[in-house]
C-alpha cells in the first residue's frame, strides 16, 4: 500500500544525523562526531543506590501514573537551585519536567510555529533544534555568531524586519561552536528584545559545565518575562534517565503542559524519583567539578592537536564541543568521508547552517573520547587531511 504521510514530514529535509548514527555504530571508528558525555563519569553506584531506595520506600508510587508537570520534589529542587546558584526567583509552578531538553524543542515548535512562521537562531546553530523546528515548516532566519555572541546589528535587524515568534539560542558553551555570550552581549540582546513580541528560547544544556566553575547569568535574568529557559540533567548526571525541564512564563507553560499531555501524558516518573533521590543523597556541585576537570583537560589536549595540524578553532570555556576551520578549498563533507576511511569521524559544519554555509568547518566533541582515543583519532584525522 501507499502510506499517506503528511506534507509536514514530506517537506522536511533529511537529517545528517542518520549518517552520523550509522558511522557511530562501527566500533573501529574513533568518533569526535557525537555528543555523548563521558560514560566513565556517570555515577553508577550512586544512581544504583538511589534506585534501590526508591523501590524499597516508594516503589508502587514510582510505577504509577503522575501529573503532566512532573514530580514536585524534583521541581522544587530545580527551583531552589536556580535561586541559590543564579539568583533567579523561580517557583516549582514555573517548571515543567520533560523527556530530556530535546522534548522542549519539539513542544515549543508545536505551540509557537505555524507553517511559514518566522523564527530566529544562531549561525551555526544546534542541529537538533534545526531538525525539531523544521518539522513545523517555519521560515528560519539566522544571526551569525561573532566574538561575544550573536552579531547585535544582525540580531536587531532580524527582530525589527522579520518579527520572529522566538529566537532560539545557546548562550553557554554553544553547540556546535563551543562559544559563550559575553555579559555585555546578553544585556544588549535583552534590550533589543524588550518591548517586542519575540521570545528568547534559551537552551542551557551546558550552563553547569564551565571549566572555571563560575556561573554565567542567563538571558532569563535580563529578560525574565520574555525568556523560555530549558535545562537538562543529561550532561551532568546521565542522559539515559531522559530528564530535563522548562522554566517559562505562565502563558507559555499553560499551552506547553497541554501539548505535552497530548504527547505522552507525563515524563517517566520512576526516572524522576530516582534522580531526585540521587540529588538528595549526593553533592551535585562536587560531581560537576569532577566532570569539568576532566573535560577541561580533554579540551586542552584536543586543541593542542588541532594547533599541530594547523587548524584554527574556537576556544571553549566549557561544554562539550568546539569548531575548527579547514584550509581554504577543503570540503568538510569530503573530510567526513575521508575520515571514515581512516577510522575517525568528525561532523561536517554544513548541517549547522540552515541558510547555507559551513563547508569549511567541522564540529568536534571532546567529552566522549578518552585521552588515548584523542591521540589516535587526531593522528587519523591528520592522515585524512593529508590525503585530501
Amino acid at each position: 500500500m501507499q502510506f499517506s504521510f503528511s506534507d509536514r514530514y514530506t517537506n522536511t529535509p533529511k537529517s545528517f544525523l542518520n549518517e552520523l548514527f550509522r558511522v557511530s555504530r562501527d566500533p573501529s571508528i574513533i568518533s569526535f562526531a557525537g555528543g555523548l558525555p563521558d560514560t566513565n563519569l556517570i555515577d553508577l553506584d550512586g544512581i544504583r543506590a538511589a534506585a534501590s531506595t526508591v523501590f524499597e520506600e516508594k516503589g508502587r508510587t514510582a510505577l504509577q501514573y503522575t501529573t503532566t508537570d512532573g514530580y514536585l520534589p524534583l521541581r522544587e529542587y530545580i527551583a531552589e537551585r536556580y535561586q541559590k546558584r543564579l539568583g533567579i526567583p523561580a517557583s516549582p509552578e514555573e517548571i515543567q519536567i520533560v523527556n530530556g531538553s530535546q522534548q522542549c524543542l519539539d513542544i515549543i515548535g508545536k505551540i509557537f510555529i505555524s507553517k511559514g512562521t518566522h523564527i530566529g537562531m544562531e549561525s551555526p546553530g544546534y542541529l537538533g533544534a534545526i531538525d525539531a523546528f523544521s518539522l513545523y515548516e517555519p521560515q528560519i532566519h539566522t544571526v551569525p555568531l561573532i566574538e561575544g555572541g550573536p552579531d547585535p546589528d544582525s540580531f536587531q535587524e532580524l527582530i525589527e524586519t522579520r518579527q520572529p515568534s522566538f529566537f532560539y539560542g545557546i548562550p553557554n558553551s554553544q553547540n556546535p561552536s563551543g562559544t559563550s555570550y559575553s555579559k555585555d552581549r546578553r544585556k544588549e540582546l535583552a534590550e533589543i528584545l524588550r518591548g517586542s513580541d519575540c521570545a528568547f528560547f534559551e537552551d542551557d544544556a551546558f550552563g553547569e559545565l564551565f571549566f572555571d566553575g563560575k556561573p554565567r547569568l542567563p538571558m532569563k535574568h535580563y529578560l525574565p518575562d520574555q525568556t523560555i529557559l530549558s535545562g537538562s540533567f543529561s550532561k551532568i548526571i546521565a542522559p539515559g534517565l531522559r530528564i530535563g525541564w522548562i522554566h517559562a512564563p505562565a502563558p507559555v507553560l499553560e499551552r506547553f503542559n497541554h501539548a505535552k499531555q497530548a504527547a505522552d501524558l507525563h515524563s517517566n516518573l520512576l526516572s524522576q524519583m530516582i534522580l531526585h533521590e540521587y540529588l538528595r543523597r549526593n553533592d551535585l556541585d562536587h560531581h560537576i567539578r569532577q566532570i569539568t576537570r576532566v573535560y577541561k583537560e580533554k579540551c586542552r589536549h584536543i586543541c593542542e592537536h588541532l594547533d599541530s595540524l594547523g587548524l584554527a578553532h574556537t576556544e571553549p570555556a566549557g561544554g562539550m564541543f568546539l569548531m575548527a576551520t579547514l584550509p581554504e578549498g577543503l570540503s568538510s563533507m569530503k573530510l567526513f568521508s575521508e575520515g571514515v576511511k581512516a577510522g575517525v569521524a568528525i561532523l561536517p559544519g554544513v548541517p549547522f547552517y540552515p541558510e547555507g554555509g559551513g563547508e569549511d568547518t567541522i564540529r568536534i566533541n571532546f567529552s566522549s573520547p578518552s585521552i588515548d582515543e584523542i591521540d589516535c583519532g587526531m593522528e587519523r584525522l591528520g592522515a585524512a587531511l593529508s590525503a585530501l
